[in-house]
């Protein structure tokens, strides 16, 4: 009987994993864009679960944590607390992700307000575009990092990790500073 090994983190990703990785990404981002632009709203007067928005801050706030925790470690080459960071991370941005399409679902977009233009025009073109741009970017990337990861595929991992990290990161801070500036401008 032939001995178990672990995978050899130098043989090729089949491109169909990646192909399939970025099929999802593309669905699920499809997916939001609908929910959140064309979906009417089941609950538009905002009365039932109106705590998402600010839950949605603090799970991105807690992501962003996660994060910056899981680079510290793994620039101090501790591995297992590195792993448990970016899996925390991972844990929190998918509870984001669920109170996301329940909040949108139940109460559609949330616009900012036309009395500000000022402040309308910063939050519309400098923060909530790239925000919106670099998740969709985000979504495949953070799917694929993992899959390197898990797989034992550690030199593509770290290639593209270098990447994903920024990105994420710079995802999940805007996020908050996006319910920041709605809740101030309301």
């Amino acid at each position: 009987m032939p001995a178990l090994t672990a995978p050899s983190p130098n043989y090729r990703t089949p491109p169909s994993i990646i192909a399939a990785i970025i099929a999802i990404s593309a669905i699920a981002s499809l997916f939001l864009a609908w929910l959140v632009y064309y979906h009417p709203p089941v609950d538009a007067a905002g009365t039932h679960l109106a705590f998402l928005p600010a839950l949605d801050a603090v799970l991105n706030a807690l992501c962003a944590t996660f994060l910056f925790i899981g680079f510290r470690y793994i620039k101090r080459r501790e591995i297992t607390a590195h792993r448990n960071s970016m899996f925390a991370a991972f844990i929190v941005s998918s509870a984001f992700l669920v109170a996301y399409v329940t909040n949108h679902v139940l109460h559609g977009d949330m616009l900012f307000p036309t009395t500000h233009p000022t402040a309308r025009l910063i939050y519309l073109w400098a923060l909530l575009l790239p925000h919106i741009f670099l998740a969709v970017v985000a979504l495949p990337m953070i799917l694929i990092t993992f899959f390197l990861s898990l797989t034992g595929r550690f030199p593509a991992h770290r290639k593209l990790a270098r990447w994903t990290f920024p990105i994420w990161l710079y995802v999940s801070v805007s996020g908050v500073v996006v319910y920041a500036m709605l809740a101030a401008y309301r």
